[in-house]
């Protein structure tokens, strides 16, 4: 009679989470790796100043930006507030449109995303929108999914110091953290305009950045745009998405109100 061979239940658990981590893009991590992998990232992020020259001085432009994520950030839909960093920094690049939230909640935004947006509340929508992707750890389910469930233990870890540095580095070429899923981008999509409904901003404020994106899509943004567009895919389905969620809370109407257009074209003219 042949013997039956039976695995350890911790092996079996352990094989059902990794299928299940790759195949499924449910996350098995605790919050404290996410920390762990933010703080990392992070950390790659400052010895790279050539890449990622974060701005020296000019203080009240941080604290601007700061102001507004934390008003987005004080919505009661979020729900890893003081448990992620939630930290700011500002990236001196005028010629990269763009923002992006790192695992375990380390913020980025680029002066050119700054100088692209119009007013505060289109500003507060982008970050909203980043800020969905920490909370809802979009980034470590892509890591799982790209490089492996032992490979992502690992790197909690510490025990792969290289291979944060090659993900940082790959940012933005769809090779890694950023490169967003359709799916994602329209769940952050949603997200932000939740968290936004909570404040004094227009929720929809997003949609003008979606417009705008658009309209200098294949003109003078040239590069900017097209970086931002690989790791936060526009297409057509995600803007009707979009305007769905808008009809459902029954249009809301964007006004001077509700944009601070003034406000923060004085805060542009601060802008180095």
């Amino acid at each position: 009679m042949k013997r039956l061979h039976f695995f350890p239940i911790h092996v079996i658990i352990a094989l059902t989470c990794s299928f299940t981590a790759l195949h499924c893009g449910i996350n098995i991590f605790p919050d404290s790796d996410d920390i762990k992998l933010g703080k990392q990232i992070d950390e790659e992020i400052r010895k790279n100043p050539k890449q990622y020259p974060i701005m020296q001085g000019h203080p009240e432009v941080k604290q601007y930006v700061k102001e507004v994520g934390d008003k987005v950030l004080a919505s009661p839909d979020i729900t890893k507030r003081g448990i992620y960093a939630y930290q700011y920094e500002i990236i001196h690049d005028d010629s990269t449109i763009n923002a992006f939230c790192t695992p375990g909640g380390y913020i980025y935004v680029y002066t050119g995303l700054l100088k692209f947006v119009d007013n505060e509340a289109t500003l507060a929508g982008v970050m909203g929108h980043e800020i969905a992707h920490a909370e809802l750890r979009h980034a470590t389910q892509r890591m799982t999914s790209q490089y492996g469930l032992q490979a992502v233990i690992g790197l909690v870890l510490g025990q792969n110091p290289g291979q944060i540095a090659d993900i940082t580095g790959n940012l933005f070429g769809g090779l890694a953290l950023l490169a967003n899923s359709r799916a994602d981008e329209a769940q952050a999509d949603e997200y932000s305009i939740k968290y936004l409904s909570s404040t004094k901003y227009f929720p929809g404020a997003i949609t003008n950045f979606f417009e705008k994106m658009s309209e200098k899509k294949g003109g003078k943004g040239g590069g900017g745009l097209e970086r931002f567009l690989s790791t936060h895919p526009l297409d057509q389905d995600r803007i009707d998405h979009v305007n769905q969620l808008l009809a459902g809370m029954g249009n809301p109407k964007a006004s001077d109100a509700n944009l601070f257009t003034q406000r923060y074209q004085t805060f542009r003219k601060k802008l180095p």
